[in-house]
């Protein structure tokens, strides 16, 4: 039986926040193709620039928990 999409997005979003993480990376998962699709030569070039400042250690990265903790401390 298929629930009416508000009914299942109102259930969705009443599920813990890892479930919901799953839930979504899934649905993102599921919208890939094998089709390429077209990149503006802007986009292409901001990634490449993104990459390289990893690779040189411009930029530091930073796990996804230590951000997430970080703003629940400023958010409370």
């Amino acid at each position: 039986m298929s629930l009416p999409i508000d009914e299942l997005v109102k259930e969705a979003l009443e599920l813990p926040v890892s479930t919901r993480a799953f839930l979504a990376e899934k649905l993102l998962e599921s919208l890939d193709y094998e089709e390429d699709f077209s990149v503006s030569t802007e986009w292409r070039e901001e990634a490449r620039r993104r990459c390289k400042e990893i690779d040189d250690g411009i930029v530091k990265l930073i796990p996804a928990e230590e951000v997430f903790a970080a703003l629940r401390r400023r958010i409370g």
